[in-house]
């Protein structure tokens, strides 16, 4: 018999990166209100303590997800203050336009530092305390998964590997009796969406909403606390994200496909247009290995 979410969720203790805002900090005030134990993590300390507050004074840390030694450090304090770990949510990602060719190098670098490396060092830091048959860990991506559109490459690409970190992760640790999910995401009103296609380049082809509408933010609010509360393998928001992996291979064919009478002057638009991430990123210092380079 499925769990209530109540019973999945209460007294659990769950670690959220990316939990300053969005989905990250709907998601850790809706498992508090049923229960759990949040433990926080992102950059934004304003907002992150403002979710801690809701969350009934949940502990907080600064976190770059991109410094692996920052990730360790602060999941060992979260889960010294929560008494030990059920549930890590890896939340942290950041988007922005990249064409392919003529694109800045950096923009794949920092998209690739944190959706893939953040991730890589949020499973390896909480893994060791979810190994146990109650522990989950829940991989947010997205439905790039199975489409991949112009100007997202560098999305699209990390939002692949992520889940493949994800199929990985639940085979290594099966013996244990973890479990591990990965959450896919449609256009969800949320900054990712809003701010990634706010570009002259975005708006010249129109790619946003080509398989459907844009969802409410309470839509994988709600998906993902049912899973999470169940441990799901697989959690889509909304459903039709589901159908459209099934169909990975066909709908890519309607992407290429589609007729593109302005990509030439959208690509030109791309590699000139400065483009915000969706996410302030702050300078990492830099570090020994760095300065050999």
């Amino acid at each position: 018999m499925a769990r209530s979410l109540e019973e999945g969720l209460a007294g659990r203790r769950v670690l959220i990166t990316g939990a300053a805002r969005s989905i990250g900090a709907a998601l850790a005030k809706r498992l508090h209100a049923h229960g759990a134990k949040v433990g926080l993590l992102g950059l934004e300390r304003e907002l992150l303590e403002q979710v801690a507050t809701a969350c009934g004074n949940a502990p907080w840390r600064y976190c770059d997800v991109r410094d692996h030694t920052q990730v360790d450090a602060a999941v060992a304090g979260i889960v010294d203050e929560l008494g030990g770990l059920d549930v890590v949510i890896a939340n942290a990602g950041v988007g922005a336009q990249l064409p392919m060719l003529g694109g800045d190098p950096a923009v794949m670098q920092r998209i690739v530092d944190v959706n893939l490396m953040g991730t890589y060092y949020t499973l390896r830091a909480a893994g060791e305390h979810i190994g146990h048959r109650d522990g989950y860990a829940l991989i947010i991506t997205s439905g790039a998964v199975g489409a991949q559109l112009p100007l997202l490459g560098a999305y699209s690409a990390t939002a692949a590997a992520a889940e493949a970190l994800g199929n990985t992760l639940r085979v290594e640790m099966r013996h244990l009796g973890t479990r591990v999910g990965v959450g896919y995401l449609g256009e969800i009103d949320t900054d990712m969406i809003s701010i990634g296609f706010d570009t002259a380049a975005a708006d010249k082809i129109k790619w946003s909403g080509m398989f459907t509408a844009m969802s409410p933010l309470e839509v994988a609010i709600t998906a993902f606390e049912k899973g999470i509360a169940r441990r799901r393998k697989r959690i889509y928001a909304p459903g039709w994200v589901g159908g459209l992996l099934h169909c990975r291979m066909a709908a890519q064919r309607i992407v290429e496909l589609r007729p593109q009478p302005h990509m030439a002057q959208a690509l030109a638009i791309a590699r000139t247009e400065h483009t915000r991430y969706t996410t302030a990123q702050p300078e990492l210092p830099l570090r020994l290995s760095d300065s050999a380079r």
